[in-house]
């Protein structure tokens, strides 16, 4: 595993330096990881793949300017995150094109959803609330599991700020996540 992650720094310092073939190989390693990102965030395959398509795109339209201040993995993630809350937004202005401005309903229908997908879709709609600063902190801790270390690096903030922000989106998404009315909700 360990030398994977340096075959991927590599590939990804040489990609950036201009190496098609490096960035060509980067693309289809890469691939699969980038789709298990996506499907973190959408709940169905379908919008994954195109999430996973357009971040690989993003990908290969800015590698040139991956400067290494982060590991590889640590931007690829931030890139990632970012096409995929992207998707979700698309996906939900088509949705409101097309049904004449019928807004989503607050709460996923249990009947047509499942467990899973309607937690995500609950918490790509709470994170759409938040400062951008704010929902890039938690999405890169919560969902994508990096340290604050390295999202300082990555955001280029003191590690305080990133774990403030952390702290100020999570209290602003809690009551956005929980009905008031369930047990164990509170104020914050």
């Amino acid at each position: 595993m360990e030398s994977r992650a340096v075959e991927v720094e590599e590939l990804a310092r040489t990609a950036a330096a201009g190496d098609t073939a490096a960035l060509h190989t980067l693309l289809t390693v890469l691939r699969p990881d980038v789709l298990r990102i996506c499907a973190r965030f959408l709940p169905n395959r379908e919008d994954a793949e195109d999430a996973c398509q357009d971040a690989l795109l993003a990908l290969t339209r800015s590698i040139g300017g991956f400067e290494g201040r982060s590991s590889f993995r640590t931007w690829l993630y931030r890139l990632t995150a970012n096409r995929a809350r992207s998707t979700y937004q698309n996906l939900r202005g088509r949705f409101l094109a097309e049904s004449g401005g019928v807004p989503l309903p607050d709460r996923p229908d249990p009947r047509r959803t499942s467990v899973t997908a309607g937690t995500r879709l609950d918490l790509l709609d709470a994170l759409e609330r938040l400062r951008p600063d704010l929902a890039e902190a938690v999405v890169l801790r919560d969902l994508l599991d990096l340290s604050y270390r390295e999202i300082a690096a990555l955001t280029a903030v003191p590690e305080g700020t990133v774990k403030s922000r952390i702290h100020q989106g999570r209290a602003q998404l809690r009551p956005r996540l929980v009905p008031a009315d369930e047990p164990g909700c509170a104020a914050g």
